[in-house]
């Protein structure tokens, strides 16, 4: 069983992200350039964040954005220091690129592929992602609206098996993720590109506010990198 990393998105306050480390989040996403979006962050408190993930020692933050700009992205990551950027919406393989171009070597660009009802929209676009600079795909399941990220949808296996042999680069999964589904998905976690997960929905409380608890199932029931800190 490959231990992967688990990441818990949406995190607003320090008092989150300690929580999220404390109870076995490997990365702590922060919103940043997603309009409308619930856990939207300016950047001053963006790089607040990043810093306080940083401080735990464990967690590392991950800057989720919709921004298209390359040099707009170089720089939000040059101010809060953040080294895994997730680019959630439909950006190009050109501002890929753009973007490897712009920030040390050392930051990881993640893309997300987003999977609906009739296949994934990025499919074809798979070897210029690569090309251009990505470093590690995420699948999420797009809601019924057209929504992406934080939709709480889940992703069925069979709907990624056929794309996981055109990768060449690691993966996360996303969509739907719980503590006790990680059965659901055999094919997929014992592939040697699978990196871990990416959660949200499922480590909130009925209030929607992050659970300690529920983060730490999450760890435990997909046996994440962390996992056996959070049984102690």
């Amino acid at each position: 069983m490959n231990a992967g990393l688990l990441k818990i998105c949406g995190a607003t306050t320090t008092d989150e992200v300690d929580l999220l480390a404390a109870a076995g989040a490997d990365l702590v996403g922060l919103w940043h350039g997603v309009p409308g979006g619930r856990a939207e962050l300016s950047l001053d408190r963006t790089a607040e964040l990043a810093a306080a993930a940083r401080s735990t020692g464990v967690s590392r933050p991950m800057l989720v954005t919709f921004l298209s700009d390359p040099e707009r992205l170089a720089e939000v990551l040059e101010r809060t220091g953040i080294e895994w950027v997730q680019l959630h919406a439909y950006q190009s393989p050109s501002v890929v690129r753009a973007l490897r171009e712009s920030v040390p070597s050392g930051v990881t660009i993640v893309k997300v592929l987003h999977l609906a009802d009739d296949g994934c929209v990025e499919r074809r676009l798979i070897p210029a992602y690569e090309r251009a600079g990505t470093d590690v795909f995420l699948f999420d399941r797009v809601g019924a609206d057209g929504r992406v990220g934080s939709t709480g949808v889940r992703l069925p296996e069979a709907a990624v098996a056929d794309l996981v042999p055109r990768l060449n680069r690691q993966f996360l999964l996303a969509g739907g993720i719980t503590a006790g589904n990680r059965v659901d998905y055999p094919w997929l976690t014992a592939q040697p590109g699978f990196l871990g997960i990416d959660v949200d929905t499922a480590a909130r409380d009925e209030r929607g506010q992050f659970d300690a608890n529920a983060v730490a199932a999450i760890a435990v029931g997909w046996g994440t990198k962390r996992a056996r800190e959070v049984v102690g």
